[in-house]
């Protein structure tokens, strides 16, 4: 996604307090697993301190609206937050949201989007794979094999105090019960218990509340009533002839740009934009990167019709006609 040439700005915020770490460390058994000391050493030596990215200006907000059409009446509301964050020289801040709608419309895609806009990090999770609870939440040191999860590595790792985590599928989560893999979102979901998180392996006390929550599902009906009571729920609609349109000039214009292949920087040929607008956008990805490497194979800097490999996505069984 091209986005407007925006600089946003940095506060420091402390994350984890160099004292509690130092008493982690003494508290330690000599039976702590050598993982477990040498992230003390990297807290200790890297200190607490994250940048907290404020926004400059609402640009970036704007061009998603090209990029996600049919995230409208999310982006909606994070320009709402973005306006106020300018006005008061704070961070930006929004309720946890959960994108509800089926698969392929992009959710994903946005949450990329979004953070690439903030100016901040980006964590992807994919809940349809956890298997334990302690993938966000970390795991025991006395545990063979443990260490902290998803939340403490970005924030002891990172540059921010406010990354945007995306969590994917929640809907799927699933598991051994002893171990619920959406337990630590209970606390990490509310901004106040948010501030004391504690990971099972760090056992230090991280302020967590800064981080922005992106959830996406296909069936809100598989996610407790207590996560959903903590998130602000969207219903994502396929994007009509007009948005797909959109969507499909604005990855063309993104892997361009990411790229110094020769290619000409805007989508021209009809004839491939007129197929696109049928394709989900989790597919036009890989559908134009597949064309760009057959364009150049027959010596061409520019698409046409016969560089998209649609049996590949027939086998797929992927649903063609996907704008209403």
């Amino acid at each position: 996604m091209n986005t407007p040439c925006h600089i946003p700005l940095a506060d420091i915020k402390s994350v984890y307090s160099l004292a509690e770490v130092d008493r982690a460390m003494e508290a330690a058994s000599p039976s702590k697993n050598e993982p477990l000391k040498a992230l003390y050493e990297k807290m200790r030596e890297r200190g607490g301190d994250r940048y907290l990215v404020r926004p400059s200006s609402t640009d970036g907000i704007d061009a998603l609206y090209d990029a996600c059409p049919n995230f409208k009446p999310v982006i909606d509301d994070i320009k709402k937050h973005t306006t106020l964050a300018i006005s008061g020289q704070e961070p930006v801040y929004f309720m946890p949201i959960l994108l509800l709608g089926e698969p392929g419309l992009g959710k994903t895609h946005f949450a990329k989007c979004l953070a690439q806009v903030l100016g901040t990090g980006f964590e992807f999770v994919s809940m349809s794979s956890l298997t334990a609870g302690w993938i966000l939440s970390g795991a025991s040191s006395q545990w063979m094999n443990s260490k902290p999860g998803k939340v403490a590595q970005s924030l002891v790792d990172g540059e921010y105090a406010n990354p945007l985590i995306a969590l994917d599928e929640v809907d799927k989560a699933g598991g051994d019960a002893r171990y619920d893999p959406m337990g630590a979102l209970y606390t990490l979901l509310e901004k106040d218990t948010a501030r004391h998180f504690k990971d099972e392996f760090l056992e230090v006390p991280i302020n967590a509340s800064h981080i922005l929550w992106i959830a996406t599902a296909n069936d809100e009906g598989a996610i407790p009533e207590p996560i959903l009571n903590r998130m602000n729920v969207y219903s994502i609609d396929r994007p009509d002839r007009e948005g797909a349109m959109r969507i499909a000039r604005s990855l063309y214009a993104e892997i361009v740009s990411e790229h110094s292949w020769g290619f000409e920087p805007e989508l021209l040929e009809e004839e491939v934009l007129e197929t696109l607008v049928n394709i989900p956008p989790r597919d036009i990805r890989k559908l134009l990167l597949d064309a760009f490497g057959n364009a150049k194979l027959n010596g061409r800097d520019y698409l046409t019709l016969k560089d998209l490999d649609l049996d590949r996505l027939t086998k797929r069984k992927t649903k063609i006609g996907f704008y209403s």
